[in-house]
């Protein structure tokens, strides 16, 4: 019997546990006026800089045209330093924006997410709203929640029913509403389980990993009916089913960085982990991952080079997700953020907490030592990607938020963040957050993109931030970031993200931060005792 695709004890029984279980999550409440207005007959952004998503340099100022959900015209309208004559100006729009001095980017794209579950973020508007108050108007569930209930998602943001991002519907294999498991895992049952997907209307794939045959077959019947793929590659499939032989079977998107380490070992052919390894111990299994940091091909070498080369001729897509990591490496600056205080959910918090039985909550004991293996961890693996998208690889932008102290929305400009620290332009960071991402989505169904890019004839997904992100990615945190007013010896808070526009649907991000602010402070009036960093002090 095929055992890598049985209920593995932990990736899951406790994700499902976390994140499958969407059919209980409260699903959003219908839009309202208040939450956005639009899509609009003619909307003109006036006079804004344009950084197009293309990784091309800024442009402004530009007069944007938008009809409906579409952008229609992109019009320069002067240079920088001088008034703007009206001459030649598209003509006045049902609304206005006044872009003087602000940016405008693509809508952001968050290739990896899950919503919350009832134990930790109930309610899907909890979600959608930090997520369109970051800038994110596209994200795809790997998974969302229950298979049914995203797909009802996805179809009600389709119409602009609900304040929420566009969803992209990815769906584990051998999961899905209505599917009839079996425990041996064979390649005809993995054909059969992607024509139900695919009957199911869903957009991709994720693996866990699972026998070659197996993975081989569920890829290969997945291409037949235009289906992504995108794959976490556990540690109880990595003796067999290496990121290097994933993508030879045809796997398109590697996320995280399970197998792309044990693609280059040196002195072994499997991780060499302690007498003591327990997989379902997850302190131990995250914990293990760092210690590959110095048992692979260095940098530069020809097995390093020769997988960089293989991936980027195959049309690999990588999808690190550096920041759910992050937390290893420096756990206080992860539980003691800034945003946790009035955004993160005091459910959401204690679900955080270090917990046996939680996906990602590990810290049962975490050393210095743990987070020297990290930061040495995180170095190497950031000098991989930064390689791979040297040598023309396309890296997309993805966050797995939820878990490991990562709050929606807030983690995704940390990943940014992060991108840049491993060796990314700022131009960089902004096109994997737009561009690519929209080609990885779009690109299993159709040849080119409808969003991700500032063009006429694209959809109007679009960022407007008071200040350049090129020169600080901070001022893109809801919140912003601070700043010393020299004039008045004060610090101030400057940036954030002002308008997040979707299907031509504008957003105040402000407005969407502050309905969440509200949900958390509802939450914490309802709790019978002290929220605290380490957690809720008693139930409630």
């Amino acid at each position: 019997m095929r055992q890598c695709f049985r209920v593995v004890p932990v990736l899951i029984a406790l994700f499902v546990a976390a994140a499958l279980h969407g059919q209980k999550l409260t699903p959003a409440p219908p839009r309202s006026p208040a939450d956005g207005g639009g899509p609009y007959k003619r909307l003109v952004i006036r006079g804004i800089t344009v950084i197009d998503g293309t990784g091309a340099a800024p442009e402004g100022p530009m007069d944007v045209v938008i009809e409906g959900n579409h952008i229609v015209d992109v019009v320069s309208v002067g240079v920088p330093h001088r008034p703007i004559k009206d001459k030649g100006r598209p003509a006045k729009g049902d609304r206005e924006i006044d872009g003087a001095g602000k940016y405008l980017m693509p809508g952001f794209v968050d290739t990896h997410v899950h919503y919350g579950s009832p134990d930790k973020a109930p309610d899907a508007e909890y979600v959608n709203k930090l997520w369109l108050a970051s800038g994110v108007t596209t994200v795809r569930g790997v998974p969302g929640g229950g298979l049914d209930w995203t797909l009802n998602e996805r179809e009600r943001s389709a119409r602009n029913e609900i304040t929420a991002p566009r969803i992209y519907v990815y769906q584990p294999a051998f999961t899905g509403d209505g599917w009839k498991d079996k425990p041996e895992k064979t390649p005809e049952l993995g054909r059969e389980w992607v024509r139900f997907l695919a009957a199911k209307g869903a957009d991709g794939i994720k693996l866990f990993g699972g026998d070659p045959d197996v993975v081989a077959a569920i890829l290969d019947e997945g291409k037949k009916y235009h289906l992504g793929s995108l794959a976490h590659l556990g540690q109880e499939s990595e003796s067999r089913l290496t990121a290097k032989v994933a993508t030879r079977l045809g796997l398109r998107t590697l996320t995280h960085s399970y197998g792309l380490f044990e693609s280059m070992l040196t002195d072994t052919t499997v991780q060499d982990y302690p007498a003591d390894q327990n997989y379902n111990d997850e302190q131990m299994r995250f914990g293990q991952v760092a210690r590959n940091w110095n048992k692979i091909a260095p940098r530069g070498s020809a097995p390093w080079n020769s997988l960089i080369d293989e991936w980027v001729k195959g049309g690999t897509v990588l999808n690190p997700t550096f920041t759910i990591y992050s937390a290893g490496r420096d756990l206080m600056r992860a539980y003691t953020a800034e945003w946790h205080d009035k955004y993160t959910l005091p459910s959401l918090m204690q679900y955080y907490q270090p917990n046996r039985e939680n996906h990602g909550s590990f810290f049962y004991n975490w050393t210095t030592e743990d987070e020297v293996a990290f930061k040495n961890y995180f170095r190497v693996w950031m000098d991989f990607v930064s390689d791979f998208k040297n040598a023309g690889g396309h890296v997309t932008v993805g966050t797995d938020a939820g878990f490991i102290y990562q709050t929606y929305g807030f983690t995704y400009i940390e990943e940014l963040e992060m991108l840049r620290e491993a060796g990314f332009t700022p131009l960089e960071v902004i096109r994997s957050a737009t561009l690519y991402g929209a080609e990885e989505l779009q690109s299993p169904k159709q040849s080119d993109v409808d969003f991700g890019i500032i063009r006429p004839g694209k959809l109007a997904d679009i960022v407007i931030v008071g200040e350049n992100p090129l020169a600080n990615l901070k001022v893109l945190y809801p919140t912003g970031w601070m700043r010393l007013n020299d004039a008045t010896g004060k610090t101030e808070r400057v940036g954030g993200v002002e308008y997040t526009i979707k299907d031509g649907i504008v957003f105040d991000s402000k407005k969407l931060l502050a309905d969440v602010a509200a949900m958390v402070a509802k939450q914490k009036a309802a709790i019978k005792g002290p929220v605290t960093l380490q957690g809720i002090s008693k139930t409630y």
